[in-house]
C-alpha cells in the first residue's frame, strides 16, 4: 500500500495506533491514516506549503550572515514594549523555549488581517473587483499564518521533553498573543500601514534572533534534524540549516509587510 493511499484508510483505534511511532527516514511516513472525507481526499494530492522559499545550505548560510551584518528596522514603541516583555518574562539568553513563545505570537497579525478582510468580504457585494482583491489579501494571509503553524510545530517538538511552567509556559504565552492579535487589528482597521509597520518589526527582530542562536550553537551544525514534520516543512542537511530556513522565512514575512505598508487598503 502506498504512503498516499495509506493516508486515505480509516484511522486506526487508539489501541492500535498508539504504540507505533512513525519511522522518519520514510516518506510521509510521520502521516498516520486520516479520516477519509472529501476535502481530505481533495488535499492528499496538494504537498502542504512548508517554506515560502526552499534555499539551499550555502543559499541559507549566505542568508544568515546577511542578517547578522545588516542593521535592524527602527522600532516602534509598541514594538520594543513587546521585546522588553519578552527580555523580562524568558530571559535575554535565546533559548528554544523562547522561540517557541515567539512563534506562537508570530502567527496572530495573518490572522487578524484574515478576520478583517472577511468582515471586508461581507459588505462588498455590489464589487465583485473588489471583493476579489479582498479574498486575496486574505489568502496571502492564510499562506503566511500556516508558515508560522509549521514553525511553532517545530518549537513545541523540540521543547516537548522540557519542563514547562504553567504561568510561563501556557498562559502568558496566551496574553501576549491576544494581546497582539488586538492591537494588530485594532491598527489594520484604523490604518493598515500601522499594522504591516507592526509585524514588519516583529519579524525583522525574528530574522536577526534566528541568525544569532544559530550562530550561538556550532555543534547543531552536525545536529542532524529529525523531525514528524519532515515530510511538511522539508528535510534538512542540520539542526542549524533547519534554523537558518526559518530565519529565512521570517526574512520573507518582513519583506511582504514592508511591501504591503506602500500599498492602500486592499488594493
Amino acid at each position: 500500500m502506498t504512503p498516499e493511499n495509506q493516508r486515505t484508510q480509516p484511522a486506526e483505534s487508539p489501541d492500535t495506533g498508539a504504540s507505533r511511532k512513525p519511522d522518519l527516514t520514510q516518506p510521509d511516513a510521520h502521516r498516520f491514516p486520516a479520516l477519509e472525507t472529501p476535502v481530505t481526499r481533495a488535499l492528499q494530492d496538494r504537498p502542504p506549503l512548508g517554506p515560502i522559499e526552499r534555499l539551499d545550505h550555502d543559499a541559507l548560510v549566505a542568508n544568515q550572515q546577511s542578517e547578522l551584518a545588516a542593521s535592524r528596522r527602527s522600532y516602534t514603541l509598541s514594538s520594543r514594549a513587546l521585546f522588553v516583555v519578552m527580555d523580562l518574562v524568558y530571559g535575554k539568553e535565546r533559548t528554544l523555549e523562547k522561540f517557541r513563545v515567539l512563534e506562537v505570537v508570530a502567527r496572530v497579525p495573518y490572522q487578524a488581517w484574515e478576520s478583517v478582510a472577511y468582515v471586508a468580504m461581507t459588505h462588498t457585494s455590489k464589487n465583485p473587483d473588489f471583493a476579489r482583491r479582498v479574498y486575496d489579501r486574505a489568502r496571502i494571509a492564510r499562506v503566511e499564518q500556516d508558515n508560522e503553524q509549521w514553525h511553532l510545530l517545530i518549537l513545541e517538538e523540540l521543547t516537548r521533553d522540557e519542563r514547562r511552567p504553567w504561568l510561563r509556559g501556557r498562559i502568558i504565552p496566551q496574553i501576549l498573543a491576544l494581546s497582539y492579535y488586538q492591537l494588530s487589528w485594532i491598527l489594520f482597521v484604523i490604518r493598515p500601514k500601522w499594522s504591516y509597520q507592526l509585524n514588519a518589526d516583529f519579524e525583522d527582530h525574528a530574522a536577526h534572533e534566528y541568525a544569532l542562536m544559530v550562530q550561538e550553537h556550532p555543534e547543531w551544525e552536525t545536529t542532524p534534524f529529525e523531525s514528524q514534520f519532515q515530510g511538511d516543512f522539508g528535510a534538512y542537511d542540520s539542526l542549524a540549516d533547519m534554523f537558518r530556513q526559518i530565519g529565512y522565512d521570517e526574512a520573507l514575512h518582513r519583506q511582504e509587510s514592508e511591501i504591503m505598508m506602500t500599498q492602500p487598503r486592499f488594493a
